[in-house]
């Protein structure tokens, strides 16, 4: 995860019918150190056999009136089954920009940013928190940065958190590797819930239902 931003060796490939994606929309409050700062809303929407999902994310932090950080990113992404077929996204990380693309040709794909090109085989998913299946890889694409990060996921165990002003039974896991951990909450039915990161300064960045 860079600042504020939410991101934190092939698979042996999960089959594009391995584990069916949720469909719906998800409106994320946003909170450092619990205090509101805007807003993370993702769309996910089944057409035909493919996914189509769309990340729009604004945070603003105010110091005395004064914004003192800013960052907006907006990511369109299709899927097939588990996997990931094309991507357009494009962030603005106060003031440093990033557009990365993703092209897919049969099981090989060729992922575009400010660093060049780079090839990747097999199936491969995004930091998608909401699909089931991303707890179970080694490898994920950061739609910030066009990187392919190494993780490891565990298992945290349950905990209550604040969905829609009440306390719930939540279910973490721990998305760790290159950047920072992300813990990611899920209620009892496996719907993604909320989120929590430490990011720069020590300072800690929440995800909530309103």
């Amino acid at each position: 995860m860079a600042a504020l931003a939410l991101a934190v060796a092939a698979l042996p490939g999960p089959s594009a019918a391995a584990e069916l994606a949720p469909t719906g929309d998800w409106s994320f409050r946003v909170l450092l150190d619990d205090k509101p700062i805007g807003q993370h809303r993702f769309s996910v929407q089944a057409e035909g056999a493919e996914t189509r999902v769309l990340s729009e994310a604004r945070f603003d932090v105010t110091v005395l009136g004064l914004t003192a950080y800013r960052y907006r990113h907006r990511a369109s992404e299709s899927w097939l089954g588990n996997c990931l077929t094309a991507l357009a996204a494009t962030t603005d990380d106060d003031g440093t920009t990033s557009d990365v693309r993703l092209v897919s040709k049969g099981d090989r794909q060729t992922i575009r940013s400010a660093s060049g090109a780079e090839a990747s085989e097999g199936c491969l998913m995004s930091f998608a928190y909401w699909h089931p299946a991303m707890r179970t890889q080694t490898r994920l694409l950061n739609a910030q940065t066009g990187k392919i990060e190494p993780v490891q996921v565990r298992l945290l165990g349950e905990a209550r958190i604040d969905v829609r002003g009440v306390a719930r039974s939540a279910v973490g896991y721990r998305v760790a590797g290159a950047a920072r951990p992300v813990d990611v909450w899920y209620s009892a039915d496996g719907d993604w819930i909320g989120l929590d990161a430490i990011v720069a300064g020590g300072r800690r960045l929440s995800y909530r239902l309103p």
